[in-house]
């Protein structure tokens, strides 16, 4: 995997947040088993509930594109400006992870720049995570 060339797309994703309220940027670059990168970014409502984070932004659009195999996911997240902090994905977001993701081998990075990371697997940020598996009989 390419990490560098992954955490310059989430940084770059992050470009486009649309964040007027809460002034959060986030971007997101997920990476598909091909290779693929889909790119999303967060983007608020007015009222609160209709917003979307980048990560199930990019998750979507790759879902739409027909891609169902992925490999890892970079997060670039904190207040306008430089990014600062390591943003982690929310629970919602871990939980779409989930939904097309092994736990033990989907990588989730979450990146202040190309320089300054943090990897970490799906099943280390959702332990005991419920997904498809769980409903088979």
């Amino acid at each position: 995997m390419e990490r560098e060339k992954l955490i310059q797309a989430a940084l770059e994703a992050r470009t486009h947040s649309y964040s007027p309220y809460s002034h959060f940027q986030v971007g997101a670059a997920l990476l598909t088993k091909e290779g693929k990168i889909y790119q999303g970014c967060n983007i608020e409502n007015a009222a609160y509930t209709p917003s979307v984070c980048a990560e199930r932004n990019a998750f979507f659009k790759a879902v739409y594109e027909g891609e169902r195999n992925f490999a890892a996911i970079a997060i670039a997240g904190s207040p306008e400006g430089p990014c600062k902090a390591y943003a982690a994905p929310c629970g919602v977001c871990r939980q779409v992870m989930m939904e097309f993701c092994d736990p033990k081998e989907f990588c989730i990075i979450t990146a202040k720049s190309t320089e300054e990371y943090r990897e970490y697997s799906l099943e280390e940020l959702l332990p005991m995570g419920f997904g498809p598996k769980d409903l088979e009989g």
